[in-house]
């Protein structure tokens, strides 16, 4: 057979299983090049409309903002996720920071970055600075993490200042290995996943007991009989930074509010009640009606302690809801026994498997 027309390239070995593992995965890479390619051009040309047709300069920049929150209410009806008001934003922003990105003559025709890539790029006014650590990024072959790192951590104005270049160099590169390791980041994506109209699953990096116990909190809530309707499970949200999930999300048609639930492995960090804070910041400018009261977040931790469920209710002067809300949700207790229910049943069935593969 004839595989001179392939994409992938093809060399007869006696390697067997790892000229199929290289088969498999230039495929891979290649249909995401592709994938990242349209996505980009896509942006780009969103980006460009928003500019030419709806914002028109600073003078109908008030009105324009208007627009685009009207059509960011009509893509996510009619496509789904992916079109929220800050995207549409950023894919201005990105039309204005590359304008040259598909021109031929620039020498950039085919993108060697992801869109994740230069969402993070976005972040970065100083258009030197913007422009160093994309190139870079290509370079370097930086993932995404290494190159949000490298920006959070003014990589570029601490090389520009320093004399020994060398060694912030180097103290750059060990911090970043674990993320230069992982060859198939980029088919993690949830951003890829959106544009392709999938369901994005991070079902992966949760472990069994993770798992299983919110598998059952979820029916736990519905049981309670106290107004739960079931929204999602690891709904995806993202900042400028950097991507989220939100273990499980309600709307409790008796208290008018989103109920938000983040479950931990360990105890319960002030960092993790900060995080839920902006989960519920971002689900009431984004989700919450005029007619909602405030979304309410829990953070439960699957360590037995006394740190086992934290509330959180933003904006001071709606505190006074807080007593309210405690009416229709469980205790501390119920969740605590529900939690150690769940594990010893868990652990139960791990050890009814064990002795099963043991027979």
């Amino acid at each position: 057979m004839d595989d001179s027309n392939s994409l992938v390239p093809y060399e007869p070995s006696n390697e067997i299983l790892k000229g199929l593992r290289d088969i498999v995965e230039t495929s891979r890479e290649q249909a995401y090049q592709a994938v990242n390619l349209a996505l980009l051009r896509r942006n780009r040309l969103l980006g460009r409309r928003i500019e030419t047709e709806i914002l028109k300069g600073e003078q109908r920049a008030e009105y324009g903002l208007e627009i685009v929150k009207r059509l960011s209410k009509e893509l996510t009806r009619e496509f789904g996720a992916g079109f929220t008001k800050t995207n549409l934003y950023s894919f201005y922003q990105f039309y204005k920071a590359f304008p040259e990105i598909f021109d031929p003559a620039s020498g950039t025709s085919m993108p060697a970055l992801s869109w994740s890539h230069y969402r993070a790029l976005l972040q970065v006014k100083d258009e030197r600075a913007r422009a160093w650590y994309a190139k870079e990024a290509v370079d370097q072959a930086w993932a995404v993490r290494t190159l949000q790192r490298n920006i959070d951590s003014q990589y570029y104005y601490r090389l520009l200042s320093s004399q020994h270049k060398n060694l912030v160099e180097a103290e750059m590169r060990k911090l970043v290995t674990p993320y230069q390791q992982d060859k198939m980041e980029y088919l993690k994506n949830p951003i890829v996943a959106e544009f392709l109209g999938l369901e994005s699953k991070i079902d992966m990096t949760e472990t069994q007991l993770e798992s299983a116990i919110l598998s059952n909190l979820q029916k736990f809530l519905m049981e309670l009989g106290k107004g739960y309707a079931f929204v999602a499970r690891q709904q995806h949200i993202h900042t400028e930074k950097q991507d989220y999930y939100i273990d499980l999300v309600f709307y409790n048609f008796i208290l008018k509010c989103f109920v938000l639930i983040d479950l931990k492995t360990g105890k319960i960090t002030h960092q993790d009640v900060g995080q839920m804070d902006m989960y519920i910041r971002m689900y009431d400018e984004l989700k919450r009606s005029k007619d909602d009261n405030p979304t309410l977040g829990i953070v439960l931790s699957s360590e037995t302690d006394e740190d086992i469920a934290r509330y959180s209710v933003m904006h001071g002067s709606e505190q006074l809801f807080a007593s309210k809300y405690k009416l229709y949700l469980p205790s501390e207790d119920e969740l605590r026994a529900e939690i150690e229910n769940q594990k010893a049943i868990f652990y139960l069935q791990q050890k009814e498997e064990r002795e099963l593969d043991d027979i």
